[in-house]
């Protein structure tokens, strides 16, 4: 069985709504034998992203960059697991008040350096979370999936 894991950090309701969505997306791929592992940035470990075959992030925008608990996620994980992710299917969403240049430009980087392969178009946005953003998020998520059933 091929797994997806969802790292995120959503600390509030309105943005739990966005995780909510890559997670019903994603779903749509379990009953082709995807498992859907979804864990909070905190509590994700080097282990859990060893045993993804793909994987998605989420994270707010904080002060111009990521989420400093998805960070510390990417600190804690990368030398252990970045031989071994390389080529993984992956995608992201982020969501800022007023701005995600450089929150993008982290995501960009970091994903690099652990060798993934982008698989679905990432969602950024900043201001209201509305319907649009939620489709989009879903859809993100359901292609992620979907590439480990190819």
């Amino acid at each position: 069985m091929s797994r997806l894991l969802v790292v995120h950090h959503s600390p509030t309701p309105r943005l739990r709504t966005i995780s909510a969505a890559v997670l019903r997306g994603a779903r749509t791929a379990e009953s082709e034998g995807v498992e859907i592992i979804e864990s909070a940035a905190l509590d994700a470990s080097a282990e859990d992203l060893l045993n993804a075959d793909a994987v998605v992030f989420g994270t707010t925008a904080n002060f111009g960059y990521i989420s400093g608990a998805l960070k510390h996620f990417f600190d804690t994980t990368f030398n252990e697991t970045h031989a071994q992710t390389k080529g993984r299917p992956f995608s992201y969403w982020i969501h800022g008040s007023h701005d995600t240049t450089g929150a993008e430009r982290a995501m960009q980087s970091i994903t690099t350096g652990y060798g993934l392969r982008l698989a679905a178009t990432p969602v950024v946005f900043t201001g209201d979370i509305d319907d649009e953003h939620l489709a989009r998020a879903e859809e993100m998520g359901a292609s992620v999936a979907w590439t480990l059933t190819i």
